[in-house]
C-alpha cells in the first residue's frame, strides 16, 4: 500500500490536461508512443468538442529509485457544468495536479475545482504547461499561481505536454509529494463507488476505491445503501483495457461486475462491504447533487417514450448529476422533466441520447427552480413554469441567486460591469488584483440571468480574455411574472416562462416574433399570442395560404367574385376552429435562443 499513489488532474478547458495524461501514459509505458491523442477522452463528443465530459480512471506502473509504484490517475472534466464529476474523482484521491496554461493564466473554473481539492486536504502539485510557446509570460502567471495555491515559486513544475518536456519530473514529484493511501487491509471491507456504467452484456459495472479490507473474485458483496447482496463475478484494475484480478487490496482503485441489471440498485457514493463480515458504518457519502437548470425532454417519435426512459436511466447511472421525472404535454405528448447542472450539461445529455441510443428529442426552454410562498403560509418549490399558481394566492416568490466570480484583464472591466448590472447583478466586495492587469470581481446575480447567453456575451466583450465561475448562495425575493404562449388560442404549457416584471413586454414581443417566423404557414391564419394574468400583452399573426379563387372569373357581374370570396372566407373561419396547428421540433430549438 505504501507504493500506491492516487491522484487526479485539475485544469480548465484547453489547458492541456488530456495531452499531459497522454504523455504520462507513454512515459510509464502504459501505451505505445504514437498511439492516438487524447486516449482518455474516448467519447466521440469529447473529441469533437475538445473537452472532457466523463471522469476516466487508469492505472500506471512507474519505477522510482529501484521501486515499482502503482499510480492511479483519475482524469477529470474542466467545465463548471461537470463539477460533480470532479468532486467524485477528488474523493478517491490523495493528490492533484493543477495544470495552468502559461498563455492563458489562472481561470475562474480552475480555482473552483482547486477549492474542492483543498477542502478534501489533497496535496496540490502546480504545473505550468505550454512553456514551448513563444508568446507566454511565465513570471506573471507563476505569481498568480503562488497567490492562488499559496505555494513557493520553486514548487511550480514547468512542462510542455505537447513536446514531452518535464514529464518525468512530474512522475517523480507524484511519488515524492503525494502521500500513500491510509487504511487497514485486515479490517472489514469498505469500498466507495465513485462511478459506474451500464454494459448491455454484463450489467452494471461499478468503479470503486478500497478504503479498508479487500475485494476478492467470487466474494459476496453487500451494497450498504440498498442492502442488496451480489456476488463479485469479476474484479480487476482499470487500465486502458480492464485487467481481471483475483483481489483488489486497500488503497487501490478497480472495477467490479456483479450481474446487476437494475440501474437504480447501484448509487454513486454507496459503500460496498463483505456480506459475511460487514463494516459497521458506510464511508461518508458524496454531497447530494443539486440540479441548477431544468428542461423537459420529449421524444420526436412518441412511440419511443419507453426507450427514452430506459436510455435516461442508463445515462443517470453514468452521470449521477442528471435527475428526471415523468410529465406530459398536450402539444408534445409524454416526456420527462430533467434537472441539469448547466446548459452545456443539457446539450451533452441531448447529444448522447441521439448518438448512443438513437433517440431524437425535443428540448423545451430551460428554467430554474423557484420558491413559492402562499398566503396560507405553505411553501412549495417548483421547477416548471407550467406549475406556477395563480398570482392572487401568492405571498411572495423567491428565485435562486449565485455568486459569480469573474477573472479578466482590467482593460475590459467597464464593459463587464455594464453586462452584469444589465443582468440584475450587484457587485460584492472590492475588486482584487491578482497581478498587474489581471483582476477578480464578484457579483450576486439571479441564476436565470446567466444560464442563457451570459457566457457568450462575456467572452465577446472581453475578446475571450474573461472567465467566470458561479456558486449557489440561496434564494432571494423577486418580482416575477408568468407568461403563457397561445398558438391558435390554445395554451402551449411547454413554452411557459417566468420573467422579471421589467422584461415582460420586451420578452413577450420577442417570443411572438420568433414563433411567427418559425411556425410554417397553414391553410388558415394562426394567431400567436402571449398572455400574462389572463390578459393578452403581445400578438403576431401567421397569414394563411390563400388560393386565388377569382382567377377563373373573366368579366361578368362583380357579385360573382364577391360570392366566391365570401365562400372562401367562411371556409377559412371554419378551418380555423377545427384545424390543428402542427408545431415542428425546430420551433422549440428556436425558442431556446429567445433570450439572446
Amino acid at each position: 500500500m505504501r507504493n500506491i499513489r492516487n491522484f487526479c488532474i485539475i485544469a480548465h478547458i484547453d489547458h492541456g490536461k488530456s495531452t499531459l495524461a497522454d504523455r504520462l501514459l507513454e512515459l510509464t509505458k502504459t501505451v505505445s508512443v504514437g498511439e492516438k491523442n487524447q486516449l482518455l477522452d474516448n467519447m466521440e463528443l469529447e473529441r469533437e468538442r475538445g473537452i472532457t465530459i466523463k471522469s476516466h480512471a487508469v492505472q500506471m506502473k512507474y519505477s522510482f529509485k529501484n521501486e515499482i509504484y502503482t499510480l492511479n490517475l483519475i482524469d477529470t472534466p474542466g467545465h463548471v457544468d461537470f463539477s460533480y464529476e470532479v468532486s467524485r474523482s477528488i474523493a478517491a484521491c490523495e493528490g492533484a495536479l493543477l495544470v495552468i496554461d502559461c498563455t492563458k493564466s489562472v481561470q475562474a473554473q480552475t480555482i473552483s475545482n482547486l477549492y474542492l481539492a483543498l477542502k478534501k486536504n489533497l496535496v496540490i502539485i502546480p504545473i505550468l504547461n505550454k512553456i514551448d510557446l513563444s508568446e507566454y509570460n511565465s513570471e506573471e502567471v507563476m505569481k498568480e499561481i503562488v497567490e492562488v495555491v499559496k505555494c513557493k515559486m520553486e514548487d511550480i513544475l514547468p512542462v510542455s505536454a505537447k513536446k514531452g518536456l518535464g514529464i518525468k519530473n512530474i512522475l517523480d514529484q507524484i511519488v515524492q509529494r503525494i502521500p500513500p493511501p491510509k487504511g487497514d487491509n485486515n479490517a472489514p471491507l469498505q469500498a466507495i463507488i465513485f462511478d459506474s456504467l451500464y454494459n448491455p452484456f454484463t450489467g452494471v459495472e461499478a468503479f470503486f476505491r478500497v478504503k479498508n479490507g479487500c475485494i476478492r473474485k467470487g466474494q459476496k458483496l453487500r451494497f450498504m445503501s440498498t442492502g442488496k447482496i451480489y456476488s463479485a463475478y469479476d474484479v480487476g484494475i482499470l487500465k486502458l483495457k480492464r485487467i481481471s484480478k483475483n483481489k483488489i487490496e486497500t488503497g487501490n482503485v478497480g472495477y467490479v461486475v456483479s450481474g446487476i441489471k437494475n440501474t437504480y440498485e447501484v448509487k454513486v457514493g454507496d459503500t460496498i462491504t463483505d456480506d459475511n463480515n460487514p463494516a459497521i458504518y458506510p464511508i461518508e457519502k458524496f454531497d447530494e447533487v443539486k440540479p441548477m437548470v431544468f428542461a423537459s425532454l420529449y421524444p420526436v417519435d412518441s412511440d419511443q417514450y419507453e426507450e427514452l426512459r430506459s436510455s435516461i436511466e442508463k445515462l443517470q447511472l453514468n452521470d449521477a448529476s442528471l435527475t428526471f421525472k415523468s410529465e406530459s404535454s398536450s402539444a408534445l405528448g409524454f416526456g420527462f422533466h430533467c434537472g441539469f447542472l448547466g446548459l452545456l450539461h443539457m446539450e451533452i445529455i441531448r447529444d448522447r441520447l441521439e448518438r448512443e441510443y438513437g433517440i431524437s428529442v425535443i428540448v423545451t426552454i430551460p428554467n430554474v427552480s423557484y420558491k413559492i410562498y402562499f398566503k396560507n403560509n405553505k411553501i412549495v418549490i417548483i421547477n416548471n413554469p407550467s406549475d406556477f399558481p395563480e398570482s392572487e394566492k401568492l405571498k411572495k416568490i423567491e428565485e435562486p441567486y449565485v455568486l459569480v466570480t469573474i477573472f479578466t484583464k482590467d482593460l475590459y472591466i467597464g464593459n463587464i460591469l455594464s453586462l452584469c448590472i444589465s443582468k440584475r447583478g450587484t457587485i460584492v466586495g472590492n475588486q482584487h488584483y491578482l497581478t498587474s492587469g489581471r483582476i477578480k470581481i464578484s457579483f450576486e446575480m439571479p441564476l436565470s440571468e446567466i444560464i442563457y447567453d451570459f457566457y457568450d456575451k462575456l467572452k465577446t466583450i472581453s475578446k475571450g480574455y474573461a472567465s467566470f465561475d458561479y456558486n449557489f448562495i440561496g434564494y432571494k425575493k423577486s418580482d416575477l411574472k408568468k407568461i403563457t404562449v397561445l398558438v391558435n388560442h390554445e395554451k402551449i404549457e411547454a413554452l411557459s416562462l417566468l420573467v422579471h416584471k421589467n422584461e415582460v413586454f420586451v420578452m413577450a414581443k420577442k417570443i411572438c416574433q420568433k414563433l411567427a417566423a418559425s411556425i410554417p404557414k397553414h391553410q388558415f391564419s394562426i394567431p400567436i399570442q402571449v398572455s400574462m394574468a389572463g390578459k393578452i400583452i403581445a400578438r403576431e399573426t401567421i397569414k394563411a395560404f390563400r388560393k386565388n379563387v377569382i382567377d377563373k372569373c373573366y368579366g361578368g357581374d362583380v357579385s360573382r367574385k364577391k360570392k366566391l370570396l365570401d365562400k372562401q372566407k367562411k371556409g377559412k373561419k371554419k378551418m380555423r376552429k377545427i384545424g390543428k396547428v402542427e408545431i415542428p421540433s425546430s420551433t422549440f430549438i428556436t425558442f431556446l435562443k429567445v433570450k439572446n
